[in-house]
């Protein structure tokens, strides 16, 4: 499967069978979406950034919330989270995704705003594939990432919803979790080619970008 970060915490997965998009966002975020197509969207929660599906070209299926979902031969669970660490009151609920695509278990953290629990860790299972966010102030920070990296221990890492030249907001930049994993010198590449066959042996951080 191809996976490509389009920006923020919305990426394009690309399996043999189908398309999934992540979270994806309206054009004032400041990142250019133009209008991918997609088999299906997931949504981790209603927040305007998050949940532009109207900028999705297709008919495809939206997954908003916990559960279990088949569509398009893509197995996808949902598990309830939040977007804060105190239970939800500040910022709400948050939906964790696993999905499995062409055999390999890509999991979509949302805006996660706190560590797992155990249950939680147990939900979500097996994961070779980690998409978190590292941004800190809405979400999870460098530090908690790494803690929830330790947790769910993936075999490949991509970094989402943190700061960059196309969006102001008040985020940390990227730079603070790959110094946190002691990554400093890595490269972004366009896109992240995987599957079952070439994971790498133990957890790897890549960093997409254009």
């Amino acid at each position: 499967m191809d996976i490509t970060w389009l920006g923020h915490s919305c990426f394009r997965i690309k399996g043999n069978q189908a398309t999934v998009i992540t979270d994806p966002f309206p054009p004032d975020l400041g990142y250019t979406l133009g209008k991918p197509t997609a088999d299906i969207v997931t949504v981790s929660h209603q927040h305007p950034s998050h949940c532009y599906i109207q900028g999705i070209g297709g008919e495809p299926k939206v997954v908003r919330g916990p559960g279990e979902y088949e569509i398009s031969n893509v197995l996808i669970i949902g598990v309830a989270t939040c977007h804060d660490a105190v239970k939800g009151q500040t910022r709400g609920k948050n939906t964790v995704y696993l999905m499995e695509i062409d055999g390999v278990a890509l999991c979509h953290l949302g805006d996660l705003g706190h560590v797992l629990n155990n249950d939680q860790i147990e939900e979500i299972g097996n994961v070779d594939v980690l998409l978190l966010p590292v941004g800190g102030v809405s979400t999870i920070n460098a530090t908690l990432a790494a803690e929830v990296i330790r947790q769910l221990e993936p075999k490949a890492v991509i970094p989402m919803h943190y700061r960059t030249d196309s969006v102001s907001r008040e985020l940390d930049p990227v730079g603070d979790f790959l110094k946190e994993m002691g990554m400093e010198n890595i490269e972004s590449r366009p896109k992240l080619t995987i599957s079952k066959s070439n994971l790498p042996p133990s957890t790897q951080v890549f960093l997409l970008g254009s």
